[in-house]
């Protein structure tokens, strides 16, 4: 085979590797990246034979030189060769089930074709090959005529002796012949689809890994990173393994299990507390509407501390409305309607700034919640107190104290709720808050930087032992959002829902998991002084640039925490900050523009300038997305947010080299500097906010 020899090793000077073509290459080949990594498959470029792509079984994929002239072409047809490697390594045994790989390859791959930016698609509109057409005119998944697909066979030459279609096939197809970029955004609603120039969703981030952007946006969202996608993409290939050899449904439950397990491991729960996994955080508080209607047959009400910090859709979730046009099992639904099902609740909101835009300080909000509790007991009803334990913008509320007067109350009836979904929280924390009796709610995705969304409740054992007690059922319109697999086993009141699995909110959380895992194995003397090190940084940073402005002097105002002892609840990790031009605030659109700007390749713009301008142009820099907060408490605007994330620590710490950890914080603090350089760039040619 001298004239066959490793992909890798292929470069010669073709027009290929013209200058104009080179950055097009670099990017095709990182969206390989995203290809499963299979051992001992090796990949081989036939120069003889220019034309020809070959599937051996379990050893190589061959594929012609021609198809490197089309880069595109090539990535779509490698594809789908590794994914056939993936399940025909897991079929073990079962060797004569070949068609199954055809099926699943060519699901994953037609999946992974619609994922193409559409530059990339364009370059494919006019080509005549079989894969390529198969995938275009592939409209719905139809097993049966694809079990029969003979061309497909002719990529391996195996002879498809079986080509029934079996029965325990369809929910693994269905589920896992996905590619992981794919599962990462299934499973939640609209707010995760990507746009097909960019491939961002609406929050500035990709469902796989974008290396090429600083991202300090993790109290929004980010992009996976290599690390958790990598970890998540040979989580999948386990469970197809898992699941052709046990039974779909018996490798979910256990891998569900697994989660929950790793979760509580992380951070040192006990295991009578329960965990409810959900799409997103605002899925979560669907969830405590529900329980908090199984919990009380009194009426109820909600009271929301930091309503205007928290999700878009918590106040519609709680009073049991639909809070999107699509919910998470894609049941098309108009929101602001009633969920069939719930009882007509009350909520009282308690925003953390007046109608003029103060910051109210924080003896203000405890009296508001105080006199909110007092006034709702004396009405005989069932209080939900929905408390923060830091916002959007790093504030907290209500004190300790006042929970403690809260207490003294008498009849009292109610249940607190810790919004706690930037999870910026040490496991003592956690442990505290369920030691209470509280139910916590968390997400992977903002601190410890998972995909957008994976929310969770965390219930202690008391209120589970409760709700398992109750003979009364779920809401019946819950079914739209949720099946029986989602809530624990043991409680009743989910029995009337559907089966299935939401793979897509399995897969983030495993993903954020991951991140949490490698986060926790830093020790602890060096993750707090790189924490400091880093968030010390940052906020001399923005008191440093004269066009930023900083609202972190209203910490003391908000924060009503106190503790002598180090942790992550008690410092500020998030920072926003209002962006000024001649000394005047931005309007709200404008920095909404400067938002997208700063996360874009501008070189385009500055083709005349130094080569040092068009790289700080180039780069894509993605933090906090825009929160509108008036400024001076009068004029209209919005701030911006750089945030600490979990992988500022886990990313420095490698080798377990101490001296290198300190000097990887600082190479992240200089992506500081120039996110900051490039905001003052965007400012000095104002023809671009335009």
């Amino acid at each position: 085979m001298t004239n066959n020899i490793l992909i890798e090793n292929q470069y010669q000077r073709t027009s290929l590797f013209e200058k104009e073509n080179v950055n097009y290459l670099v990017r095709v080949l990182k969206r390989f990246n995203t290809v499963p990594k299979i051992n001992n498959i090796n990949i081989i470029t036939s120069i003889s034979q220019p034309d020809i792509f070959k599937i051996v079984p379990n050893k190589s994929i061959i594929i012609g030189s021609s198809f490197l002239n089309k880069p595109v072409l090539a990535l779509v047809y490698l594809r789908y060769g590794i994914e056939w490697q993936l399940w025909y390594k897991a079929l073990n045994n079962e060797k004569k089930d070949i068609a199954l790989c055809d099926i699943a390859a060519l699901e994953v791959t037609r999946i992974f074709y619609n994922l193409l930016p559409k530059d990339d698609k364009e370059k494919l509109e006019n080509l005549d090959y079989f894969l390529i057409t198969l995938i275009k005119n592939y409209k719905e998944f139809n097993a049966e005529s694809l079990s029969k697909q003979e061309e497909l066979q002719t990529f391996h030459g195996l002879n498809n002796s079986n080509k029934t279609y079996k029965k325990s096939w369809k929910p693994i197809i269905e589920n896992l012949a996905k590619p992981t970029e794919y599962l990462l955004m299934a499973g939640g609603d609209l707010r995760l689809n990507i746009d097909e120039i960019e491939l961002l969703n609406k929050y500035g981030c990709r469902p796989f890994p974008r290396p090429d952007a600083f991202t300090f946006a993790s109290s929004t969202a980010t992009s996976v990173s290599n690390f958790a996608f990598d970890k998540t993409d040979k989580t999948r290939s386990i469970l197809i393994r898992n699941s052709l050899k046990n039974g779909f449904k018996n490798a979910t439950t256990e891998f569900l299990e697994l989660l929950k397990n790793n979760l509580r491991k992380n951070f040192k729960l006990n295991d009578e507390c329960e965990i409810i996994f959900s799409p997103s955080g605002t899925d979560s508080s669907l969830q405590i509407a529900a329980i908090t209607q199984i919990i009380s047959n009194k009426e109820i009400t909600h009271v929301l501390v930091a309503s205007d910090e928290t999700g878009s859709g918590v106040s519609a979730a709680l009073k049991g409305c639909h809070f999107e046009n699509t919910t998470a099992l894609n049941h098309p639904v108009k929101k602001g309607d009633p969920i069939g099902g719930f009882r007509t609740v009350d909520l009282i909101k308690i925003p953390f700034r007046d109608k003029n835009g103060k910051l109210k300080s924080a003896q203000e909000l405890d009296e508001e919640v105080f006199n909110a509790i007092s006034k709702t007991n004396e009405l005989g009803r069932h209080v939900v107190l929905h408390t923060m334990d830091q916002s959007k913008l790093g504030y907290q509320s209500p004190s300790d104290e006042l929970i403690q007067k809260l207490n003294k109350l008498k009849k009292l009836s109610m249940q607190i709720i810790v919004d706690a979904a930037q999870l910026r929280l040490d496991p003592k924390d956690l442990q505290n808050y369920l030691h209470k009796g509280y139910i916590v709610s968390i997400t992977g995705s903002k601190y410890f930087t998972g995909p957008p969304y994976s929310g969770a409740l965390i219930i202690p054992k008391s209120v589970s032992k409760s709700i398992q007690s109750a003979k009364i059922t779920l809401p019946k319109g819950l079914t739209k959002y949720y099946h029986h697999s989602d809530w624990p086993t043991s409680w009743f009141c989910a029995n009337e829902l559907s089966e299935g699995f939401n793979y897509g909110s399995y897969m983030r959380w495993n993903a954020a998991i991951v991140e949490m895992d490698r986060y926790y194995k830093t020790p602890i003397l060096y993750r707090n002084m790189g924490i400091e090190m880093f968030c010390n940084f940052v906020e001399d940073s923005i008191k440093d640039a004269p066009f930023l402005e900083s609202i972190s002097a209203d910490e003391t105002k908000t924060n009503s925490y106190k503790s002598k002892e180090f942790g992550i609840r008690n410092i500020r990790t998030i920072f926003p900050f209002f962006i000024l031009k001649n000394n005047e605030v931005l309007s709200v659109q404008n920095v909404k523009k400067l938002y997208s700007l700063l996360n874009s390749d501008l070189s385009n713009q500055f083709e005349d300038a130094p080569m040092d301008v068009i790289r700080l142009a180039a780069q894509k820099c993605h933090i906090g997305q825009a929160v509108e907060v008036k400024y001076g408490n009068s004029t209209e605007s919005a701030v911006l947010r750089i945030s600490l994330g979990a992988r500022v620590i886990s990313e420095s710490w490698v080798n377990r080299d101490i001296s290198l950890f300190f000097r990887n914080i600082e190479a992240q603090m200089n992506q500081i500097t120039i996110i900051i350089k490039k905001i003052e760039l965007i400012l000095s040619n104002p023809e671009l906010l335009d």
